[in-house]
């Protein structure tokens, strides 16, 4: 009889890396629905990532890369990583719409944030391509070395978009006295 734990980490994977790769491909290639690169990117530099297109390429990079590598469980930790790290900065422009999807809020990228970290750091499970490599993509150290890469450039690119965004305000109250 198959593991319950390895069919449930394997339902997980399919299911957040294939949301995953949906959205990101979006962003990318204007897939199901999308609005494809440009137009993407337009977004981007109107929520205050810079440049919006190189925004737009690592946010859908992340999404769809990050999600395939999830539901194929390859490379998981650095996979959960790069998911969770994009997911971050779309909580981060959600945020001050309060917790819940119905009013804009932050609560679908952090399901997928979190979801994603914790299949990097469980591990995919036996069925899945690490396992069938020995785990050569799935170490301790490789869990470590991605979280930490990821949770450093989700701060960085945060704190950068937050400095534009309020550099905006201060120029557009500037506008209104004068």
């Amino acid at each position: 009889m198959p593991d319950r734990k390895d069919l449930g980490l394997l339902a997980l994977r399919l299911g957040v890396g294939g949301v995953l790769v949906a959205h990101g491909t979006q962003k990318l290639f204007g897939w199901c629905g999308g609005d494809g690169l440009a137009r993407t990117a337009e977004v981007m530099e109107a929520m205050g990532f810079r440049p919006g297109r190189a925004s737009a390429v690592v946010a859908g990079l992340g999404e769809a890369g990050g999600g395939l590598l999830l539901a194929l469980g390859f490379a998981t930790p650095a996979a959960g990583a790069a998911a969770a790290g994009t997911m971050a900065g779309a909580v981060s422009v959600n945020a001050p719409a309060g917790f819940f999807a119905q009013s804009g809020g932050y609560e679908f990228p952090a399901l997928l944030g979190c979801s994603a970290a914790a299949l990097g750091i469980s591990g995919p499970g036996r069925y899945s391509l690490d396992h069938l490599t020995c785990h050569v993509l799935d170490r301790p150290w490789l869990i470590a070395t991605a979280f930490t890469t990821s949770a450093l450039a989700a701060a960085a690119v945060i704190k950068r978009r937050m400095a534009v965004t309020a550099e905006r305000e201060l120029a557009e109250e500037e506008e209104l006295y004068e």
